[in-house]
């Protein structure tokens, strides 16, 4: 599949039939291996000159837009796929692979009706493509904020002992409460344990000797409680904090723990379920742009076409894929198509300044409508 086309229209002097087959055998026997395909354009309400001229800013800030929300949705597409570890699956319209449905394109008749005033089709086409957008920000935001809220947890369960949760650490049997008793967690640098060890019942008194139990070490800190009587709690922290050992606060809660572990198991499925729902709906939704887009790109052909050539509308359409190596060799084979007069007046350096290049924007002038589809 090629993720780059070109889509250009010839003016057509004699016939379109003796035209698109002069133009394939020009390409298959200069450019065998340039992909070529008729655009098929229906005759769409021309409307006056006027109008056209008045539609040409509309046509290249919406084609701007719709081709940016077509690119938004597939680079979401790419991080939800890598994100889930999903073998990447192809893009399409209503099961048709995105390339195909370029090359084979055919007008929507019910969903853009031809009748209608180019105007009216532009916008029907701008409007339908900003409420995907809106719609992807919003999903977009309540999937990210989820998982951050995951995030969030997990740092605090995977962080430093100095900063992280620890009642995922820390059991019932490992705390002691009573009238007179406390139980403390000290955090102690990994290399300071046997000093912990050797000092930790003479930092106050009322130490309950022999009390410390090492439950959780890291990279970095080790976590252990000690015992002792709870009106020296304040006067052991201070002592504690000395000698370069931490005293964590914590209240044990069965409670606190169950709610804890079921808020992160509702987070987790939370994630996976908007993931999934979040990547169909982008599925889907591409489909739609990317129909939006190229019904689009027909209107500007058509458009570009007749303030190029002029009426009554008298063009050949078709698409591209010419490899980079190909690219003069295939620009020299249209030109060569196009009437001599126009190409030359195409050429003169006044009219290139003069902004003349079509509505595309391409850097280059052609004596031809020409612009690029990027699928990628």
């Amino acid at each position: 599949m090629a993720s780059r086309y070109w889509v250009v229209s010839l003016p057509v002097q004699n016939s379109a039939s003796s035209l698109w087959n002069r133009l394939q055998d020009q390409i298959s026997k200069h450019s065998f291996d340039t992909p070529l395909y008729r655009f098929n354009i229906p005759n769409l309400r021309v409307g006056t000159l006027d109008s056209l001229l008045s539609l040409s800013d509309d046509l290249l800030k919406s084609n701007n837009f719709v081709e940016g929300v077509s690119h938004k949705i597939r680079r979401q597409i790419e991080e939800l796929e890598r994100v889930s570890g999903v073998v990447s699956s192809s893009l399409t319209v209503d099961g048709v692979p995105v390339d195909s449905y370029l090359t084979r394109f055919v007008w929507d008749e019910a969903k853009f009706p031809t009748m209608s005033p180019l105007k009216e089709v532009i916008d029907s086409i701008h409007g339908q493509v900003a409420k995907i957008e809106d719609d992807l920000k919003v999903r977009v935001a309540e999937y990210s904020n989820v998982r951050s809220q995951l995030n969030a947890i997990n740092r605090k369960q995977s962080g430093s002992l100095a900063v992280r949760d620890l009642s995922n650490l820390v059991k019932s049997e490992d705390i002691v409460v009573s009238e007179h008793l406390v139980t403390l967690l000290a955090i102690v640098p990994k290399y300071s344990q046997k000093d912990w060890l050797s000092s930790y019942e003479t930092l106050t008194s009322y130490v309950v000797p022999r009390s410390s139990k090492k439950l959780f070490e890291d990279n970095e800190y080790a976590l252990y409680s000690v015992t002792l009587f709870g009106r020296v709690a304040d006067n052991f922290r201070t002592s504690a904090r000395e000698k370069g050992f931490q005293i964590r606060d914590f209240e044990y809660s069965s409670d606190a723990q169950e709610s804890r572990k079921q808020e992160l198991e509702k987070l987790v499925q939370d994630q996976e379920n908007l993931r999934s729902s979040l990547l169909q709906w982008c599925y889907t939704s591409y489909g739609e742009v990317f129909s939006s887009w190229m019904h689009f790109c027909a209107v500007r052909v058509f458009a570009e076409s007749i303030l190029r050539y002029g009426l009554p509308p008298s063009f050949l359409a078709c698409v591209l894929a010419p490899v980079t190596k190909s690219e003069k060799k295939v620009r020299s084979i249209l030109e060569g198509l196009c009437d001599s007069s126009n190409s030359t007046f195409w050429k003169t350096e006044d009219e290139v300044e003069g902004g003349m290049a079509g509505l595309a924007g391409d850097a280059d002038a052609h004596p031809y409508v020409s612009f690029t589809i990027n699928l990628v």
